[in-house]
């Protein structure tokens, strides 16, 4: 690649990789001049930034919202205990910078939205799909799909995790593999769920060995595949993935031409409202009535074990039995729902007011946002 020059320190820093046949300086130079996107520096996200650092990736973008938690560190190899509390789109840049002073870091330090993801995605080559959510997944690669960019995706669940590479102009997209995602009572994060911490470094490191491939132009991609990995048994199995044409993104007639609501899709017809603002209490006001004395009916739809970890009291059914135990609940009763961030409870009083339940209100942001902002003494997990 002409134009293309290395400093005699940068000369020494990839000199495995200018011996390496499928590399060389041309293909040194494909990766200075590279512009990659990854949205999400979490567990995903920290292996990939690290090795794309590492490889001399010329440009890494950087988007997320979020500050490091003591939680995140079981996974999340980008920061150390004295970061916690710190942006991790600041520190991550501080991180990557110290690996490879000679990288441009862009960071975002905002969550990626339908208003503002062409502006942020238009400026990178490839895109580095390391969220942790549906909504944003398929905002993801909707986006990608209408800027053409290449979606390099992963996931972990449990011990479990994804990696694909889509690129919907020369094969499907994440709506041809899953057009529609799970219903909201069925999805778990890794919170809920858990997460074995080295499994993220392995999915990781395979979505940016994908990205270094579609750089280099070398090697078999993984588009058209899925490739699980099943970290506990040590097993891998791989599965064809074949464009849709019925796909409403990537599709003959394609209907998505915008990008839409998302975490609207996501919720499917979970919510019968179009504003569920009002169905929904925050922490402080919560706090206030409860020391006023005012009659209130908690209801904690998590699961037992997060329950022992921290808990505002109030009658506990896990979301996934309360269809069948509604009738436990008092009816007259004012009801207030919690779960860890909100989305569960959320799930839960459409669900209750569906069933006729009309006095139940949803506690916003759940009870990680009352550790937060109400009693900073009561354990986050």
């Amino acid at each position: 690649m002409s134009g293309i020059e290395f400093t005699s320190e940068e000369q020494e820093r990839y000199s495995r990789h200018f011996v390496l046949p499928d590399v060389g300086v041309e293909g040194q130079s494909k990766l200075k001049a590279a512009r990659v996107l990854i949205v999400g520096a979490g567990g995903l996200g920290s292996p990939v930034a690290l090795y794309l650092a590492a490889v001399g990736v010329g440009t890494i973008g950087i988007v997320d919202h979020d500050v490091v938690s003591l939680s995140n560190l079981q996974r999340q190899i980008l920061y150390s205990s004295a970061d916690v509390g710190k942006s991790k789109a600041l520190v991550a840049r501080e991180r990557i910078l110290s690996l490879n002073p000679t990288l441009k870091v862009v960071v975002y330090q905002e969550r990626l939205d339908s208003s503002n993801a062409l502006g942020i995605l238009r400026e990178f080559d490839i895109i580095a799909d390391c969220t942790d959510n549906f909504p944003t997944r398929y905002l993801i690669n909707d986006a990608c799909v209408l800027a053409s960019k290449v979606n390099v995706y992963g996931s972990v669940f449990r011990h479990e995790g994804q990696v694909s590479v889509f690129d919907a102009s020369h094969g499907p997209c994440y709506r041809c593999l899953y057009p529609a995602p799970p219903p909201p009572e069925l999805v778990q994060d890794c919170a809920q769920a858990g997460v074995l911490g080295v499994l993220t470094g392995i999915v990781g490191t395979l979505q940016a060995n994908e990205i270094i491939k579609q750089t280099l132009g070398n090697g078999k991609s993984l588009a058209g595949r899925l490739l699980m990995v099943d970290a506990l048994n040590a097993t891998t199995q791989e599965i064809a993935v074949e464009k849709d044409p019925a796909c409403p993104v990537c599709g003959e007639n394609r209907s998505i031409t915008l990008l839409i609501d998302y975490e609207e899709f996501c919720m499917g017809n979970s919510s019968p409202d179009k504003d569920s603002s009002q169905f929904e209490i925050s922490v402080k006001e919560l706090k206030q009535r409860l020391g006023q004395g005012q009659s209130i009916a908690l209801l904690d739809v998590r699961e037992p074990f997060e329950q022992q970890l921290c808990s505002l009291g109030g009658q506990l059914i896990p979301l996934r039995e309360l269809d069948q135990r509604k009738e436990e609940l008092n009816r007259e009763s004012e009801i207030i729902v919690y779960c860890h961030h909100g989305m569960r409870s959320q799930s839960a009083v459409n669900l209750l007011r569906r069933s006729g339940f009309s006095n139940v209100k949803n506690l916003d942001g759940g009870i990680d946002a009352w550790a937060r902002e109400i009693d900073k003494s009561m354990p986050r997990y």
